[in-house]
């Protein structure tokens, strides 16, 4: 008997109902794989557009740090033309203080020279403008322009023998380069 049940069970009678079950059976697993594909085009194309988010956050963080900087170095050397103005004026005051003599009535001019100039150095200094230092140094194309080269003795190669213009920085910038005479 247990023979006839298996025969049975192995042996399937195709009915009417069991063709519409078949039937409805096979349109169910057409449309759960339709949704499942559905389903997982809409999950890559979301992960399309979340990476697409974040690459446009991420061009946007490093367009405000690009502009931070700029306008950190446009506030940092905002003055620059206005030294850059005032140095000639500055080259001026130091030639007429330079100059040597014995008359009272210059000597009296230059003592208020030296208290304007004095005035002008301190604010420039305050705002972060220094002047170069270069003499008995060694050349630096950084820092210094070479236009006279002159052999001395007892002096090495490459040093700056003597400062014909002073040149000047700006907090960390060259805003103008010593002019100076090179040992040979």
């Amino acid at each position: 008997m247990e023979e006839e049940v298996k025969n049975k069970k192995e042996k399937k009678v195709v009915t009417k109902e069991n063709y519409e079950d078949n039937k409805r059976i096979k349109e169910l697993e057409d449309s759960l794989e339709e949704i499942t594909n559905k389903f997982n085009e809409a999950t890559e194309h979301i992960k399309e557009l979340q990476d697409t988010s974040m690459r446009s956050q991420a061009e946007l963080v490093n367009y405000r740090k690009r502009k931070d900087e700029e306008v950190s170095k446009m506030l940092q050397y905002s003055n620059e033309g206005i030294v850059m103005e005032l140095i000639p004026s500055i080259d001026s005051f130091e030639r007429a203080l330079a100059f040597k003599t014995e008359d009272e009535a210059i000597l009296k001019y230059q003592e208020g020279f030296k208290m304007i100039y004095g005035n002008i150095i301190s604010v420039l200094n305050k705002f972060g403008v220094k002047a170069i230092d270069g003499n008995n140094k060694p050349f630096d194309p950084t820092y210094h322009q070479a236009v006279l080269t002159e052999h001395v003795e007892g002096t090495e190669p490459g040093m700056v023998i003597d400062v014909l213009q002073k040149g000047y920085l700006l907090k960390d910038k060259v805003i103008r380069p010593a002019m100076v005479k090179v040992s040979e």
